[in-house]
């Protein structure tokens, strides 16, 4: 397949399409690249740009899902804007492949590399608010971070579930029934939206890799919402 072709396959899985690809291949070309005789445009002002969006982006997720004190949230955040998590999603994005980087650092494992992997993905987060604006770059934030917002808030917090099936209990009120609202997402990577409602009360949502993750989060909406009297 033609680096073009594997372009247009990454546009699909990131969820946006390129007016300008060449953002794309800037945002995919390590500094080493070329042959040394030329300056070549490379990821780093994209990556310095989408290392601030992730931050706001990921902080703005921490704020509206948690009521934790700023001690606990700017923890989490820097678990999750760290370049381990980056690179995680590079790889879910298999990103590895297609950086252009020099044979040398090629051959330094350079395509598996943590912080090479960590600054594409940062890079790749910058060309889509660059061009596309805060929603587009929001939309790929949402798809590949947000569950492992989840994640961290749901390990914070003791059994979701059961502390909401006990709340029920203790307030004499119907007992919570979570239903799959909706699946979205690709084939290999889906994404579950749950809805658990107490009838008496409300609603919560929550979104999850899998059906268990995403009723935990659900669970957790709806206690940070019910006010017991």
């Amino acid at each position: 397949m033609s680096y073009g072709k594997k372009l247009d396959a990454l546009e699909v899985r990131l969820g946006y399409k390129f007016i300008d690809q060449d953002l794309l291949v800037r945002a995919l070309t390590h500094g080493s690249y070329g042959d040394g005789r030329r300056a070549i445009d490379n990821y780093e002002r994209l990556e310095f740009l989408g290392d601030r969006v992730l931050g706001l982006l990921t902080a703005e997720k921490l704020f509206l899902k948690s009521h934790e004190d700023e001690g606990a949230l700017a923890r989490k955040l820097n678990a999750l804007v760290r370049k381990e998590t980056c690179a995680d999603v590079a790889r879910e994005l298999e990103l590895g492949a297609l950086i252009q980087m020099s044979k040398s650092t090629e051959r330094q494992n350079g395509r598996d590399k943590a912080s090479i992997l960590g600054d594409v993905t940062e890079s790749i987060l910058g060309a889509l608010y660059f061009e596309g604006g805060l929603e587009t770059a929001r939309k790929f934030y949402d798809q590949y971070w947000s569950p492992r917002v989840l994640r961290a808030l749901s390990k914070s917090q003791k059994d979701p579930k059961t502390k909401l099936q006990e709340l029920a209990a203790q307030e004499k009120v119907s007992s919570p029934e979570y239903a799959l609202a909706e699946l979205s997402g690709p084939d290999h990577r889906p994404l579950f939206r749950v809805v658990v409602t107490v009838e008496e009360i409300g609603r919560g949502e929550g979104e999850g890799l899998n059906k268990k993750e995403a009723e935990r989060a659900a669970a957790v909406d709806l206690l940070e919402k019910w006010k017991p009297s």
